[in-house]
C-alpha cells in the first residue's frame, strides 16, 4: 500500500467545509493549505457554493482530477459513504478526522470503513484523528495558523495516538531546534496502524529518527510492532501512555485500545533495542540526540565544565540514569593540563568532571574536549557552558563543534536558552550538535545513545 500520494500530496479535497462556520475544522483546514501551502486544494460540501471566490464541489468525485489526498471532516454517519466515494474517485488516500466511532461505541461505522478500504487497497488516517502535518507539502491538522507552532523542517518523524500530544511535542520540538520530517495523529487508528507507518518511514529518505507515542494495541499489535522496530536500521523512540490503573482507563476511553501491562512492554522494549521515552521531555531530548547520533554508547561519560556546581549536578543525573563518569588516567590528566591557560592550570580540576573554573576561555574548553575526544577512555563528551563567564566568546559553540568533525565521538552541550546567547547555541545548532537548555536534558541525550541499539 502507497503511502507517499498522501504524505507528499500535490493536491487535496478538504471535505465537509461550511458556508456559515468559518472556524469549522474543515474550513481552517482549507484556508491555510489554500493560503500558504504549494498544495492544491478543493472545498468539498454536497450543496456546492463558493468558498472565498472558489467553487465548492458537491462531492470529491466531481473534482474534474484526481486527487492525491482527502481530508474528511463530517459526521461520522456520513463518513463511509464519502469514503467510498474518495476510493471511487480514485483518490490516493485520506485522513478522517471526524470522531464518534469505536470511542463511543459505534465500532460497526468504524468497521464498515476499514472494509471496503481493506478490499480497495485504500489507505486512511483515523477516524478520530487531528490530522497529518507534512511540512512543505500540507498541513492537515485542524489547528488555526495562528495558534500553531510549527518546527522546522527536519529529520524525525512523530506518530502519535493523541492529537494534542502530536502538537503540543511539535511546540516542544520548534523550542528546542528539533525539525520535523512527518507529523501524523492516527487517533483510533482503525486501518493505519504504528506498523504500517514504521514500514514506509524506514524507507523514507527525509526521516532519520521515528518517534511514536502510543496508548495501546490491538490484539497481536504490540508484538508485530516490537518485532518491526527491531529491524529497523533507524532509532525507533517510543513514548508508552497507560502506565497506572488510571492512565489505562483513561487509554479506553480516549482511542478504545487496550493499554496493555505497562512493566511487560517496557521490558520488551528493553530486550530489542528499542528506545523507551518515560515523558515528554525524554522524547524531546532523545529526538534532537538520535537525530544528530543514530548509535549506541556505552555510557562513559566527560563532562566539561566552568562551573563546580553544574559539573556535581550533572554526576548526580548521569548516576541516577546509568551513566558513568569515570576518572581520567593520570595522564590523560597531564596532557590536559599542560595545554591550559596558565592562569587556570593550579586551579582546575580535571579528574572528571574537568571544572576549568569560572577564569576560563575559549581555547580552555577546545583544548578540554578535544582531549576527551581523543582519549578511550570516554565514549560521549558533556559540555556544560555558562555564557556569561567573562573569558568566553559566542564563537565558542562553533568552535567546538569542529572538534567532532575531526574526532566523530558525540558531544552533548548545556547552554541557557535565551535571546541572549542566541549565537552560542546556533553555533553547536548549525553543525548538528545537540543542545539543551537545562542539565536534566542533557543527560537525557547522552542516556538516548546508550538505550540505543547499534545500527
Amino acid at each position: 500500500m502507497d503511502f507517499q500520494r498522501m504524505f507528499e500530496p500535490k493536491s487535496m479535497a478538504v471535505i465537509g467545509v461550511s458556508l456559515k462556520n468559518n472556524r469549522h475544522p474543515a474550513n481552517v483546514i482549507y484556508n491555510k493549505n489554500n493560503l500558504r501551502y504549494p498544495v492544491k486544494v478543493f472545498p468539498v460540501n454536497p450543496n456546492g457554493g463558493v468558498l472565498q471566490g472558489e467553487k465548492i464541489f458537491p462531492s470529491i468525485s466531481e473534482i474534474p482530477e484526481k486527487v492525491d489526498l482527502a481530508i474528511i471532516a463530517v459526521r461520522a454517519e456520513h463518513c463511509p459513504d464519502i469514503l467510498a466515494d474518495c476510493i471511487r474517485a480514485g483518490a490516493g488516500g485520506a485522513v478522517v478526522i471526524s470522531g464518534g466511532f469505536s470511542e463511543t461505541g459505534r465500532k460497526d461505522l468504524q468497521d464498515r470503513m476499514v472494509g471496503m478500504a481493506e478490499e480497495a487497497g485504500f489507505p486512511f488516517i483515523g477516524p478520530n484523528c487531528l490530522g497529518i502535518y507534512s511540512p512543505s507539502f500540507a498541513d492537515g491538522l485542524f489547528i488555526p495558523s495562528e495558534r500553531m507552532v510549527r518546527p522546522d523542517t527536519g529529520n524525525v518523524a512523530l506518530v502519535s495516538q493523541s492529537g494534542g500530544i502530536l502538537v503540543d511535542q511539535m511546540v516542544k520540538f520548534a523550542g528546542e531546534g528539533v525539525g520535523l520530517s512527518l507529523g501524523v495523529s492516527i487517533g483510533n487508528k482503525a486501518m493505519i496502524k504504528e506498523t504500517q507507518l514504521l514500514n514506509y518511514l524506514t524507507n523514507d529518505p527525509g526521516t532519520k529518527v521515528i518517534a511514536f507515542y502510543v496508548e495501546g494495541f490491538g490484539k497481536n499489535e504490540g508484538r508485530e510492532f516490537v518485532l518491526a522496530a527491531s529491524q529497523c536500521p533507524k532509532p525507533v523512540i517510543v513514548l508508552k501512555a497507560g502506565k497506572s490503573p488510571g492512565g489505562m482507563k483513561a487509554v479506553s476511553s480516549h482511542t478504545a485500545t487496550l493499554a496493555g501491562d505497562y512493566d511487560t512492554f517496557s521490558a520488551v522494549l528493553s530486550q530489542h533495542g528499542i528506545v523507551e521515552a518515560k515523558n515528554e521531555f525524554e522524547m524531546v531530548a532523545f529526538s534532537e540526540s538520535l537525530s544528530c547520533y543514530p548509535r549506541a554508547i556505552e555510557g562513559k561519560i566527560g563532562i566539561v565544565t566552568g562551573s563546580g556546581g553544574h559539573g556535581a549536578l550533572a554526576v548526580d543525573v548521569c548516576s541516577a540514569h546509568g551513566l558513568s563518569i569515570p576518572v581520567l588516567s593520570e595522564q590523560a590528566q597531564k596532557e590536559i593540563k599542560e595545554n591550559l591557560s596558565r592562569s587556570i592550570q593550579g586551579i582546575a580540576s580535571l579528574s572528571n568532571p574537568l571544572d576549568l573554573t569560572g577564569s576560563a576561555v575559549d581555547d580552555d574548553f577546545v583544548v578540554s574536549v578535544s582531549q576527551l575526544s581523543k582519549s578511550p577512555e570516554t565514549d560521549c563528551v558533556m559540555i556544560l557552558l555558562l555564557p556569561y563567564l567573562p573569558g568566553i566568546t559566542s564563537d565558542l559553540g562553533a568552535r567546538l563543534s569542529h572538534i567532532y568533525q575531526i574526532h566523530r565521538k558525540p558531544l552533548v552541550a548545556y547552554v541557557p536558552h535565551v535571546e541572549k546567547y542566541r549565537m552560542l547555541v546556533e553555533g553547536f545548532e548549525l553543525n548538528r550538535i545537540p543542545v539543551s537548555p537545562s542539565i536534566e536534558g542533557t543527560v537525557h541525550m547522552a542516556e538516548a545513545m546508550r538505550r540505543c541499539k547499534p545500527c
